[in-house]
């Protein structure tokens, strides 16, 4: 971490990003990750050859691992119903993936979830799930407030999807607790006023995501690694706060249910731009959705698309707060896209990077920056490849 040696007072020296690292029970090759980034290449909830290449690529560049991104634990859990999600009629595709990735040298996550608010109901056919119920203007209907019978399903449900991702080949799992899907959702006292063991105080409102981790533990045990993705803030008024979320990875810490966290910021419900730092058209995002949504991204994308300017490591702040009151191995993403960047991380004692959408445009960045520690991404930051998450992620700047 960043305290003085056994030694003495002298600081640890700051470990090579390219260098070898354990994740709980795994050995990676470096110490930067793919980034978890929906890749929208698998139209009938079933890997496709798309997507198995869409993770190769990066891989065969060399990143340590790539994350393959969003699967629900449960049909309604998806945010639409071209996504992922674990059940046994996956297993041969999910193979097929990790096997792909592996011959690259690489290890291969998958990230679990359930996105709750943000799932679009009238795209899978069946209510989003949410702390208090109310509209949701992703599907335009209404959320259904979960009930403890719901939670408890959703639990045990992250638990079959982790073992199953193990049966898969996959070498780590990535419990979602963000941007303000189900278990972020809860934590947040904006969106959730309940007045059950659910909600109230940070503990109650912490129990769905800490009961997750738990119930993921246990079906995996050392068997494969265990990470979280966990807001550090929502980014909106009244949302989780970095003292909140701060609690929240202490209890993670001390129960060892998870083998690291990647700390990130922002609401996919309320405020997204607040992680997709850069240049935003609310034109092209609203381009993909069908009418009425559409008109009313056009009409209102302002006060839901906001301006936050890119600049490197724009997380780097709020997570050293984090590195200096936690044991537990940390992932910094935000703004990570070259070697001074990196070497930063490593030296404010962070074990881990994580990298998405500077990968788009070059899946080979990784290995561009170990041959040539002056060599800068291509990514200019201009988010126009956040839109094509409907049509297949890529970088339209390489078309």
């Amino acid at each position: 971490m960043t305290e003085a040696s056994e030694a003495g007072d002298a600081p640890r020296a700051a470990p090579d990003v390219f260098a070898p690292a354990r994740l709980g029970p795994l050995r990676l090759r470096n110490r930067i990750i793919k980034a978890a980034t929906f890749e929208g290449m698998a139209p009938d909830s079933l890997v496709t050859d798309e997507l198995i290449d869409y993770h190769r690529r990066p891989a065969a560049g060399g990143v340590a691992m790539t994350t393959v991104a969003y699967c629900g634990v449960v049909p309604e859990g998806r945010t639409h119903r071209g996504q992922l999600w674990m059940r046994p009629e996956a297993l041969p595709g999910l193979r097929r993936l990790t096997a792909a990735v592996h011959e690259t040298g690489a290890a291969v996550a998958v990230q679990l979830g359930h996105a709750g608010p943000v799932a679009d109901a009238r795209s899978n056919g069946a209510p989003a799930l949410s702390p208090m119920g109310g509209f949701n203007p992703v599907g335009l209907r209404r959320n259904r407030a979960a009930t403890a019978r719901d939670l408890h399903r959703v639990v045990e449900a992250h638990a079959h999807a982790a073992a199953l991702a193990a049966t898969a080949g996959f070498d780590a799992v990535e419990l979602h607790l963000g941007h303000n899907y189900l278990a972020s959702a809860f934590l947040s006292p904006r969106l959730n006023r309940r007045t059950d063991e659910y909600g109230g105080p940070l503990r109650h409102r912490a129990r769905l995501a800490l009961e997750i981790a738990a119930s993921v533990r246990r079906a995996l045990g050392d068997r494969i690694a265990i990470t979280a993705k966990l807001n550090m803030t929502d980014g909106v008024r009244g949302g989780l706060t970095p003292e909140d979320s701060l609690q929240v990875a202490g209890w993670l810490q001390e129960a060892g249910s998870v083998d690291a966290l990647t700390l990130t910021a922002g609401s996919s419900l309320l405020n997204p731009m607040y992680l997709f730092r850069g240049d935003v058209s609310v034109k092209e995002f609203a381009a993909p959705f069908p009418q009425p949504q559409r008109l009313g991204l056009r009409l209102l994308g302002r006060t839901f698309l906001r301006d936050y300017p890119y600049e490197p490591l724009y997380l780097l702040d709020k997570a050293l707060r984090f590195r200096r009151e936690l044991t537990l191995p940390l992932v910094l993403l935000g703004g990570v896209t070259d070697r001074d960047g990196m070497a930063r991380a490593m030296t404010e004692g962070f074990e881990f990077v994580a990298m998405a959408r500077a990968l788009l445009r070059e899946p080979d960045l990784v290995r561009r920056l170990r041959r040539d520690p002056s060599a800068r991404s291509r990514c200019i930051h201009c988010n126009r490849c956040v839109p094509t998450i409907y049509s297949g992620t890529h970088c339209p700047l390489i078309d």
